[in-house]
């Protein structure tokens, strides 16, 4: 794989800013002149370009060099405005068309306009001020491009960005600078702007697709050209089909709508009513081929809306939405049960031929060529009329698709908790990619707790001796002595100590070895995987004690949780520990075993920081624990009297520095305040008045380089940093963060923290510190990505360094880290049925053994675009759509990422529209895969990272950011999309048994003020905290007989624990809410809410369906989406 320039992603002392946190290079995230969705050089956003007008090119995307969009609003149309009416003496905003195909992109088929086009509707209110930031930055005008990302191309090499006259070059590194070329047309585009999603809510049970049905043109699809080469029909979708009917419309905050007589004069434009300030802004810089070249594409007369209908005013509400039967082509209420079983497919799957013998892609047969486009419609392939149906959220958790490989193939494949594609059917071509338009990208989760794990120890592991890949179970075995690489498909020789299988204890059967039945497997290395004996665990202490620290309580609760858990660190003999603690003077401390005491050495001088005594600051912890817990019960009463109120930090993190870089180990700060005192010191750039109504947030990267050039030096020497911060004031956690985004550490923020006035955070606190002082984890550790021949992977995204080219450098690695890439299709794979991709992570035990953990992907290539949307993974797709948002708003702007994001759904729409449908009907139509794909979108538009119009504060921003980058998928789809329960009324009818408790199951319900009900109680669960919310006419029986209380008034305020009652309604609840924490490492706050709390405002926050003042309904983004998508 094209693996040029990744070590500039980080800004190896170039200047350049690093790829890898939300604060990302600007010159990472930059576009390429002409790329697109297919994955060649991907042209991130390019936020350096010059800023010049872009002229509109002839076709849907401008034509010349790269171009920044003109800041439209993504509520802005085509060439033919049918956007909502300007207020007097303001222009109308337009979406501006894309940038001239390139020449690889057959023109768009002139179908009918894909929707209703809508007159303006006197109805709507003016349209909100636009943002004037895309993804290509350039003044506004009337026909540039809209802000998307480039799906699936690399960036252009870092450095320096490159002249405009310079064509891309083969994939460049991570994030790069965008080189424009201003005569050839744009290369394939990638859009991969934005990196780095953690993983996606992960269903807890993957459905199988049994051998099925291939996509077909039955529903409307078309068959693009040939039948797809051989593999297995398409997986059925994530989401399940038969789901019981949305109730009545919104009868709450959002705008009640009446249903509008059918129209009697020609369809009426602009459907939607204006955005409301803020809410989506025009997309960013589009690449030529981009997410969005939905403008404009479609030529021919608008077509008007179904009968009875009327698109053409906001208040109408479409069948669906009003009390009326469900629409024909929604399925009717299932038991959650059975919807399993029937989601694979609509119809009966077909049988599926079994290849001959052999798990390895060289024995796939031809004759499953023919397989791909059969008689039947895979469900993830159903037409959904999104504004008709509302019953789009399944029951329950939403499992990952199921690629469509032969049964013995995807028997073996790897898990997708710990590795997911966003497509699971990889196009032949970037241009079928670009074409597309969505993003092609893995998210990994690769040291992942597991439960079965297969450790392999042997003096020789078997690589592939051209592009050391280790031997998998897609490899083919010619004969027993030869094996071929499934990513470079060279031949190897078998060596002789394959031949005996240690688990059968046979000779001679190579294929049956662990390594050849495992797609997820550890080594245990030999001596030349080490540059030096493996290092021991150690670990240092950083902790402020400051007035403000002291205040807050946190030093007693971190040194009783340390003293109860020091036993439980991981590690073995070798084991050592350090305390550094800091004011405006640097503590450090003498634990050498023979002393009474510990002795306390203050360094003064902090602007020359030294160590008193190198070599008894760090200890060994079984030789001296005694001493070692000796402090830690004497230091919270040390500095109790403190008066000191500066805070040193910068002078603290050089010292700790100092400490480990002999060893290196983790270092855990904990800081309370805005350093203020010496190297690193900052000032508050926060301006509380302008948190709600600033239409762009300023100071979301950092204000200096200090500690992302000190994470630089931790990663040196193998040192990571993880921070805790623990603050009521502004902390600029945009600076702050470099120092563990850049050394692979952790981040953990608690806004408000004190010991008695937020005893919640004080819970959360004791038990995130327990996580994290037991867990697992590795020390100086590495991890490669590498894929078949013909991809190349670009623009990381997580905490790390990216230390040459594609090794990320990982001076720990961490059981809840997840990590994201995209990719692109560099050369055609029009001769390979499948493609693999290989995650490799080396790293040091806290045992001191050097271990390789491999995980091998294997996914089918196709060659239709039905095919290519019957494999989306919305999630997959939603989660590296975050990572892309967050770089774009550091990068470029926080509209820009908003503009993007919007883009990306009415690009994927509408592509899907024009070149998978067949038949064009009214309406805004969705594959069933992709139904919940815009609800996502709003959903990220809402969440706190990207939110406008409603006060956020700074931190708490960027800490929101941080966690989508960094977050494993199945914990950041909770975060950008909460799930909802009703929980006054549990049942044991359909529980689950696990470990003799009884987990019931209710199931999921809309986030929409219309699910509650006053005479009920709802569990809202957010990923990091939970509200339980308690109506005023609640059930008296969940009063008493769950939270122990006679009545409704009688809820305390601040109450944030369930009372363990003997009852069988408490027990339910607790177990309930017991079994959802257990499904995350970080423990998530309870807040039980009633309608005078302070937190209801946060609780209906959440509630993304509906209106706010500064943010559509989920009925109004349609609407504006499906405006959009007719142009």
């Amino acid at each position: 794989m094209s693996t040029a320039g990744f070590n500039s992603q980080n800004g190896t002392g170039t200047g350049q800013a690093y790829a890898n946190g939300p604060s990302q290079n600007p010159v990472a995230l930059q576009q390429l002149p002409g790329v697109n969705y297919g994955m060649t050089h991907q042209p991130t956003y390019n936020p350096m370009q010059a800023k010049a007008p872009a002229p509109a090119g002839p076709g849907l995307y401008p034509t010349g060099p790269y171009q920044p969009i003109p800041p439209v609003s993504s509520y802005q149309s085509g060439l033919p405005p049918t956007s909502y009416p300007a207020p007097p003496g303001q222009p109308l905003l337009t979406r501006p068309p894309m940038a001239g195909l390139p020449s690889h992109t057959p023109p768009q088929s002139a179908s009918p306009s894909p929707g209703p086009r809508l007159p303006p509707a006197q109805a709507t209110p003016p349209p909100p001020p636009v943002s004037s930031s895309s993804y290509y930055q350039t003044p506004q005008q009337p026909q540039s491009m809209t802000p998307t990302w480039q799906y699936n191309t690399a960036p252009p090499p870092m450095g320096p960005p490159a002249s405009m006259n310079t064509p891309p070059r083969g994939l460049p590194a991570n994030h790069v600078s965008s080189a424009a070329s201003s005569t050839a047309p744009p290369p394939p585009v990638s859009s991969a702007a934005y990196s780095s999603a953690p993983p996606a809510h992960v269903s807890h049970s993957t459905t199988q697709p049994g051998p099925g049905m291939p996509p077909t043109s039955l529903h409307g699809y078309t068959q693009s050209g040939t039948a797809p080469p051989p593999m297995n029909p398409m997986a059925p979708h994530t989401y399940q089909p038969n789901r019981a009917p949305y109730g009545p419309p919104p009868t709450g905050p959002p705008p009640t709508m009446k249903p509008a007589p059918p129209p009697t004069g020609p369809p009426m434009a602009n459907a939607t009513p204006p955005p409301p300030d803020g809410t989506m802004a025009g997309n960013g810089p589009q690449a030529p081929n981009s997410y969005n070249h939905v403008d404009n594409k479609m030529a021919g007369p608008p077509q008007p809306g179904p009968p009875g209908r009327h698109l053409g005013h906001y208040p109408s509400l479409p069948p669906g939405y009003q009390n009326t039967p469900t629409p024909h082509n929604a399925t009717p209420p299932m038991h959650p049960a059975l919807q399993a079983a029937t989601q694979p497919y609509t119809q009966a799957p077909q049988p599926y031929q079994q290849p001959p013998v052999g798990p390895g892609p060289a024995q796939l047969s031809p004759s499953l060529a023919a397989m791909s486009l059969q008689s039947s419609t895979p469900e993830a392939l159903r037409v959904v009329n999104l504004l008709q149906e509302r019953n789009l959220l399944p029951p329950g958790p939403i499992p990952a698709p199921t690629p469509c490989l032969p049964q013995d193939l995807q028997k073996i494949n790897c898990n997708p908790e710990v590795f997911r594609c966003t497509l699971t059917s990889i196009p032949q071509t970037q241009s079928l990619l670009n074409k597309a338009k969505m993003p092609l990208g893995l998210l990994l989760h690769p040291f992942k707790d597991l439960s079965q794990l297969p450790v392999v120890t042997s003096s020789t592991i078997v690589r592939c001796r051209s592009c050391r890949t280790y031997i998998n179970p897609f490899v083919s075995f010619l004969d027993q002595r030869r094996w071929k690489c499934n990513l470079c498909y060279r031949v190897n020789d078998v060596p002789e100590e394959f031949m005996y299988n240690p688990v059968s204890r046979s000779y001679g059967e190579p294929h049956k070895r662990p390594e050849v039945q495992n797609a997820t497997i550890e080594f245990i290395a030999p001596s030349e995987y080490m540059l030096r004996p493996p290092q021991p665990a150690v670990y240092l202490f950083v902790l402020d004690v400051s007035h403000n620290a002291v205040e807050t309580g946190y030093l007693n609760v971190f040194c009783q949780s340390l003293l109860d858990n020091i036993n439980a660190l991981p590690g073995d003999s070798r084991t050592k520990v350090g305390f550094i603690t800091f004011d405006s003077t640097i503590h450090f401390y003498n634990l050498q075993e023979g002393l009474s005491q510990p002795q306390m050495l203050i360094v003064s001088d902090i602007e020359d920081i030294f160590l008193p005594t190198p070599d008894s600051l760090l200890v060994n912890l079984n030789e001296c624990k005694e001493l070692v817990q000796d402090l830690l019960k004497s230091l919270p009463t040390l500095f109790e009297k403190t008066m000191e109120t500066q805070s040193a930090l910068g002078s603290a993190l050089q010292a700790a520095f100092k400490l480990l870089s002999p060893t290196g180990g983790r270092m855990s700060v904990f800081q309370t305040q805005l350093p203020n005192l010496g190297v690193g010191a900052l000032q508050s750039r926060e301006d509380p008045n302008q948190r709600a109504s600033a239409k762009d947030i300023q100071h979301l990267s950092p204000a200096t380089d200090f500690y992302k050039k000190l994470a630089l030096d931790c990663s040196g020497q193998q040192v990571a940093v993880d921070l805790f911060l623990l603050s009521s004031q502004y902390c600029d956690l945009a600076s702050l963060g470099c120092i563990s985004r850049y050394s692979a550490g952790s981040i953990y923020y608690y806004p408000s923290y004190h010991h008695q006035h937020n005893p919640a955070q004080v819970e959360c606190f004791q038990k995130d510190l327990k996580r994290y002082l037991t867990r697992k984890i590795g020390f100086e550790a590495v991890m490669r990505i590498r894929c078949t021949k013909g991809l190349s992977i670009h623009t990381f995204h997580g905490n790390f360094f990216v230390r040459s080219t594609d090794l990320l450098s990982l001076p720990n690695v961490n059981p809840d880290a997840g990590f994201a890439v995209q990719m692109s299709i560099e050369e055609n794979l029009d001769d390979m049925q499948v493609v693999s991709f290989q995650a490799a992570l080396l790293y040091t035990s806290s045992k001191g053994e050097r271990r390789i953990r491999v995980h091998t992907l294997c996914l089918p290539v196709v060659n239709s675009l039905s095919d290519i949307f019957a494999g989306a993974d919305v999630q997959a797709i939603t989660g590296l759509l975050a990572c892309m948002a967050t770089d774009r708003s550091v990068t470029a702007s926080l509209s820009d990422a908003r503009d993007a994001m919007t883009n990306a759904s009415i690009d994927s729409l509408s592509s899907y529209r024009q070149s998978v449908l067949t038949i064009q009907q009214p309406g805004l139509l969705a594959p069933a895969c992709l139904r919940l794909f815009p609800l996502y979108i709003l959903a990220l538009l809402k969440q706190k990272a990207f939110r406008t119009g409603t006060s956020t504060r700074l931190d708490d921003r960027v800490f929101a950011m941080c966690q989508l980058k960094y977050q494993p998928l199945a914990y950041s789809m909770l975060m950008i999309h909460p799930s909802l329960y009703r929980i006054d009324d549990l049942t044991d009818e359909g529980a689950l048994n696990i470990n003799e408790r009884t987990i019931p199951q209710p199931r999921l319900l809309q986030l929409s003020v219309e699910k509650l009900s006053r005479e009920a109680a709802f569990l809202m669960d957010a990923g990091t905290v939970m509200y339980l919310w308690i109506g005023r006419n609640c059930n008296p029986t969940f009063l008493t007989q769950v939270l122990g209380v006679p009545s409704y008034a009688a809820v305390p305020d601040n109450l944030y624990l369930l009372p363990e009652l003997d009852t069988a309604e408490s027990q339910r609840t607790r177990a309930f809410i017991g079994w959802l924490r257990d499904q995350r490492p970080f423990f998530p706050s309870l807040h039980i809410i009633r309608d005078e709390s302070q937190r209801k405002a946060s609780f209906m926050q959440n509630m993304i369906e509906d209106r706010t003042e500064s943010a559509l309904s989920y009925y109004e983004f349609l609407l504006h989406l499906q405006q959009q998508i007719s142009k």
